[in-house]
């Protein structure tokens, strides 16, 4: 089952795809990020991993399955049972500003149980997240050095 936030920012798309692929500075504006470390170095792009703390929830591995930038990026954390995907995509709308759509979804055979345990605390994460992203971008903060 998929879990899914919808958000209009009133920020370029090339600004949120900015943010919204730092993943290391997501702790910056969301409460729901303790930390994220990048397993590699460079731009986000297919293959690429990081580990994600966030409260509540075990630490995680994720790794980008899919990027289209200044579109889309993919990501996808697996566990005995489980296969989680999370995917962050970014809109132009018309007349300015960006439409942004954040999901997870829980698959696998344990997946369901995943969802049951979790649902509520990951509808409250998707929403500080989508808050967080709208607030970080309009205000036209850069992430600190």
């Amino acid at each position: 089952m998929e879990q899914s936030t919808t958000i209009d920012v009133a920020a370029p798309p090339s600004r949120v795809w900015e943010v919204v692929t730092d993943v290391e500075h997501w702790p910056d504006w969301t409460p729901s990020m303790r930390w994220v470390r990048r397993v590699d170095e460079g731009p986000l792009r297919t293959g690429s991993q990081a580990k994600i703390s966030q409260p509540k929830l075990p630490t995680v591995d994720w790794t980008v399955t899919e990027i289209e930038p200044v579109d889309h990026f993919t990501w996808v954390s697996t566990s005995p049972g489980v296969r989680t995907t999370a995917r962050h995509s970014v809109e132009a709308l018309p007349g300015g500003g960006t439409r942004v759509r954040l999901s997870i979804e829980q698959g696998g055979p344990l997946g369901s149980v995943v969802q049951w345990l979790y649902g509520n605390l990951t509808d409250r994460y998707l929403a500080m997240e989508a808050a967080g992203l709208k607030q970080r971008c309009e205000a036209g903060a850069r992430p600190a050095a």
